[in-house]
Formats: structure tokens, C-alpha cells, sequence
């Protein structure tokens, strides 16, 4: 569990230099009016990301300085929020500090990194429930609240709700998708349109793997036919020689003379001999090449009908590849990637009425999720309010009424709403329920928000009478409250001390208080002192304990520390709360 240990103020309204050093449970902030008990409240409203006011800076000072210690546990959220900021942790701590300059300038540190003020703001949901006169956080918050009944509820929400937001989940993908295909349905269907036409103007070719390479090279073959012919024919006379012309000297006789030149000797010499047998391979290959020219020379024929046949193929082969790729390989891939698409866009009717049935199926279960979300949170709004108007009775507030309004907003259409009590209503990812927590501070009084239906020491003892009845089911780590035993003495008093002492065995809770019925309870308590120039120094913030503690409770109890009655009085209060822990 997160432990606020200490705070050291700095240049803070009255407070010159001061430590307030803190422990888990029940700490009780005591001293004479005017001492500066409430700069507590303030400064932690500061660390966790209150409104700068530059009217808190002490006279003479440039800027006021707040820090604080809290030990945090690894995977707490404020942890993970902390180190997603930039955050490190001081040996399983985290530091913060808020500066406001007498000017109004305000700067934020956490972990030894400069933050935005909003990330400190973040903080404060997880880490502290700050409640008091003029700053109220935590469950005032409606999106709090709703969360808070579901914690409370436990299961009766819990299953519901978790089927509910897979359901709504998928829905929203499904609406996603769906909406993608209606809105683009005419983007869709031309691009069908155009993949069609292409599709078909490929068909109509009907072109052949490597068939624009074949079809050029036999192209330029009998583009240039007659040249070639009478190459191959030269070139053939110039290696087996003319018949017509018994005089002509040829390849083919020359080289055949220099064999049989070498033949006479080569038996008198190797190396010789193998050159006679690299000159008959020469006189081989001659007669195959000259064979072959013969054999091209004679096939080859300049066939215009043909040439036009395959000029015209290409010209069609050349139409597709301009618009398709940039040669027939590619226009075949086109073609088969566009077939696939064609299909995909040619099954978008049947897409859309499948996603169309899935969607209305899944609004249909939304609803009686729903309708269990919301009947599941009415009835434990009922146990809460009685148990909260219970709580109240014992904290001078007996008339008092507590309730939660679990409604709905009525949706525009049926199409943007889910069905809840016969109604099309809103709905988001928890449900179609707007929670809030409601007040009747008196009999005939109408419920009213509880933010606005009651005084500030009324609001902060409703609060109290709410965390004691959450404790357990909506765990903050620290209370913070300031003038929760305004209006409030005697028997009542003593209620409210007990309820404290309650709440701060399973959470830390700090009290700024100026009764002892409430400070008796405490774990321990810490007293403020102004000094004579009217400041709050480091020493001005003690820990009580002993006879100091029983001092002040007779200072609070009578106004006089050496009263024997205020003493005795005062252990009595001490020993009941003892006994009661």
C-alpha cells in the first residue's frame, strides 16, 4: 500500500521551514486556531497538481516550495504512471515537488524529472482522497462514483459488466468495419468498375508468360531478314568456298592444308603433335559452322505478311503493359492480385448483411447486459445508501439521507441506443448508466448532488460516513481530511474519531482537527506551533507522545494545559480509544 511518509513545506503561507512527518493509519493534525494546521491540506493539494496561487507564497519570499515522500509498491499504478512520465523511484519511493513563484509561475518534479502539472493531477486518483472545505477530490467525481458502486457491488456487477464490454467491444469493431463499407460504397464500387475493365481488357489478349521477349526478338529477326540472309551467306563462302569459283580461297581448305602439313611430322614430336590436334578440332568446328550457316541462310525468309502479324501482337501486348506493369510478367500479376480484389469487392452485399445481423445480435445482448448492469447497480445502491445513512446518524447528521441516481439519457434515435427499461438509451463501455451520489441533508429536503447538499463540515463527515462504507471496496491509499468535525461535539465527536480509527485500518488517513474527541483516536498525532514572529519554523511541527499528547488534549479540551479535570478528561479519551482499537 502507498504511505504518504513526509512533506516539507517552504515559504508557505504562514509556514517558514517545516517537516510534517507522517506514519500509516490514524494521524491527527492538532494546534490553536490560526497555527496553520490548514497549510497541510494545502500543501498536498499543491503536490498533487492543485491550483497554483501565488497568494499562498510567504511575505518576503520569492517562491513557495512543497515536497513530499511517497513509498509506492511496484506495479501500483501510480508507480507505472510515475515511470511512464520519467519517473525513478528513490528506493521504493517517489519524490514530488511543486514550486509557485511569487510571480504565479508554477513548476512540477517527480522522481527528479521536470513533469507537467496534469501528470501530478493524474496521480492524485490513485494515491490520495483529499476532502475538506474548499477542496474536495475523489468521489465527487461522477465517473468515480460509477466505479465505486461497481467495486461495492462486487459480483452482482462485476460478471455482467465483464461480459458487457467484450460484447461492446466487438461491437464497435463491427460498427467500425461496417461503416467503412457503407460510407465507401461508391469509392468501392468504382474501383470494382475499373478492375473489371482492366480484368477483361487482359482476357481479350490473352497474353503468355515471355511472350513480349520471344515476340520482339522475332520481330527484329525479320525486321532485318535480308540483311542477315546475305551475311550468312558470305559468311558461309568464306569458309567452305565457292563452287562457282574453283579459284576462291576458303577457310575450310586453308585450315585442312596446314592439317595435313602437320600430320607428316607430328609424329617426331609431342608438342607438335598436339597442335595438329587443335588444328583438326578448328577444321571440325569450321565445317559445323559453315553447315550451319547454309542451314540458317536457307530457312531464313523475309515473310512480311508475318512480321506485320507479330508487329500487330505487340501493339497489343505494348496496350496492357502501359497501363498494368511494366512488362507482361507484371501485367499477369496484376491480374491475378486484381482478380482477388474484384472478389473481395464483388462480396461487400454479403459482407455488409452478415456484419449488419452480427451487429443487431450484438446490441440485442447489450441490452439485457445492460439491463443486468443496471438492475444489479440499483440494488446495491440501495445497500450502499442505507449503510451511508446509517453511518450518518452517529455523525450528527441523524435526519440526513444519502441515495444514488442510477439513470439514463434517452438516445436520439433507436439506432444510436441500446434498450434499457423499454427506453433507447446511451450507452458507452461501462454500461448505459449515469451514477451519482445524492444528498437530503433533512427531512422534506429534495436530493441534491452532494457537492451541493450540504455545508463544508456537513460534506466532509458525508464523506467520511462514504470512505468507511467503500473502505475495502474502493481502496485509496491516503484520506486527507480538513474540518470533517465542523459543527460537531460530544457523543458525536467521539463517533467521528471511532469512524476515522476505522477507516485507517486498511488505508492512511490524515485529519487536520481542532477536537480531541476525534484526535484521541489518532495513531499519533502531530501538533503545529507558530513561533512569536508569527511563523511556522522546523520545529513547529512536533510528534506528540506522552504527557506532551495529554497536554494538548487538555488545551483542546478546556483551553488550559494544566487543568487537572482537561487532564483526566483527556486520559479518558485516550483509554477509550485505546480500548476500542
Amino acid at each position: 500500500m502507498s504511505v504518504l511518509e513526509e512533506m516539507r513545506i517552504r515559504s508557505l503561507g504562514v509556514i517558514d521551514d517545516a517537516v510534517v512527518e507522517l506514519s500509516p493509519g490514524f494521524t491527527a493534525v492538532t494546534g490553536e486556531t490560526g497555527a496553520g494546521k490548514t497549510m497541510v491540506v494545502t500543501s498536498l493539494g499543491l503536490l498533487l497538481g492543485g491550483r497554483a496561487d501565488p497568494a499562498l507564497v510567504r511575505v518576503g519570499a520569492k517562491a513557495a516550495v512543497v515536497e513530499g515522500r511517497i513509498t509506492v509498491s511496484d506495479g501500483d499504478a501510480a508507480a507505472l504512471r510515475a515511470e511512464e512520465a520519467g519517473a525513478e523511484l528513490d528506493d521504493g519511493a517517489l519524490l514530488i515537488s511543486r514550486t509557485v513563484s511569487a510571480e504565479g509561475r508554477s513548476r512540477a518534479h517527480l522522481g527528479g524529472r521536470s513533469v507537467p502539472v496534469g501528470v501530478l493531477t493524474e496521480l492524485a486518483d490513485e494515491l490520495v482522497a483529499v476532502h475538506g472545505q474548499t477542496d474536495q477530490q475523489g468521489l465527487l467525481k461522477p465517473a468515480r462514483q460509477r466505479g465505486a458502486l461497481d467495486r461495492y457491488a462486487g459480483d452482482g456487477v462485476e460478471v455482467p459488466h465483464a461480459k458487457y464490454a467484450a460484447a461492446y467491444r466487438r461491437l464497435r469493431a463491427v460498427a467500425t468495419e461496417l461503416e467503412e463499407l457503407t460510407t465507401r460504397a461508391r469509392e468501392r464500387a468504382q474501383e470494382a468498375d475499373l478492375l473489371r475493365f482492366g480484368l477483361n481488357e487482359v482476357a481479350a489478349v490473352e497474353p503468355l508468360p515471355g511472350e513480349d521477349v520471344e515476340l520482339a526478338a522475332e520481330a527484329e529477326r525479320l525486321g532485318h531478314a535480308e540483311a542477315l540472309a546475305s551475311a550468312a551467306s558470305l559468311a558461309h563462302t568464306a569458309l567452305a568456298g565457292n563452287p562457282e569459283d574453283p579459284e576462291s580461297v576458303d577457310a575450310t581448305t586453308v585450315v585442312a592444308a596446314a592439317g595435313q602439313a602437320l600430320d607428316g611430322v607430328r609424329a617426331h614430336d609431342p608438342a607438335l603433335a598436339a597442335l595438329a590436334d587443335r588444328v583438326g578440332e578448328i577444321s571440325i568446328l569450321l565445317a559445323d559452322v559453315s553447315g550451319e550457316l547454309a542451314g540458317y541462310a536457307d530457312q531464313l525468309d523475309a515473310d512480311p505478311v508475318r512480321l506485320a502479324v507479330v508487329e500487330e501482337r505487340r501493339a497489343a501486348l505494348t496496350a496492357l503493359t502501359r497501363k498494368y506493369g511494366e512488362d507482361i510478367a507484371a501485367v499477369l500479376a496484376w491480374a491475378q492480385e486484381g482478380a482477388g480484389r474484384l472478389t473481395e469487392l464483388e462480396g461487400d452485399d454479403e459482407r455488409i448483411g452478415e456484419l449488419t445481423a452480427e451487429r443487431d445480435a450484438l446490441r440485442a445482448e447489450l441490452s439485457a447486459l445492460g439491463q443486468a448492469l443496471t438492475d444489479a447497480r440499483t440494488e446495491a445502491a440501495a445497500r450502499f445508501a442505507d449503510a451511508v445513512t446509517e453511518e450518518l446518524a452517529s455523525l450528527a447528521m441523524p435526519h440526513a439521507r444519502v441515495s444514488f441516481a442510477v439513470r439514463q439519457t434517452e438516445a436520439a434515435d433507436e439506432a444510436s441506443g441500446i434498450d434499457i427499461g423499454g427506453r433507447s438509451v446511451l450507452y458507452g463501455p461501462s454500461g448505459a448508466d449515469e451514477v451519482e451520489l445524492l444528498l437530503a441533508p433533512h427531512p422534506g429536503a429534495q436530493p441534491r448532488p452532494i457537492a451541493k447538499g450540504a455545508s463544508g463540515g456537513e460534506l466532509s463527515r458525508v464523506m467520511l460516513a462514504v470512505e468507511v462504507v467503500f473502505a475495502g471496496s474502493d481502496p485509496v491509499p491516503t484520506y486527507l481530511f480538513d474540518e470533517v468535525d465542523a459543527g460537531v461535539g460530544g457523543k458525536a465527536a467521539v463517533e467521528v474519531g471511532r469512524r476515522l480509527a476505522k477507516l485507517a485500518k486498511s488505508a492512511q488517513v490524515v485529519v487536520v482537527t481542532h477536537l480531541p474527541q476525534v484526535a484521541a483516536f489518532a495513531d499519533r498525532q502531530l501538533l503545529v506551533e507558530k513561533t512569536v514572529d508569527g511563523s511556522v519554523t522546523r520545529s513547529g511541527v512536533t510528534v506528540l507522545e506522552g504527557e506532551d499528547r495529554v497536554r494538548e488534549l487538555s488545551r483542546m479540551l478546556a483551553g488550559q494545559e494544566d487543568s487537572e479535570t482537561a487532564r483526566a478528561h483527556a486520559e479518558e479519551l485516550l483509554a477509550t480509544a485505546r480500548a476500542d482499537g
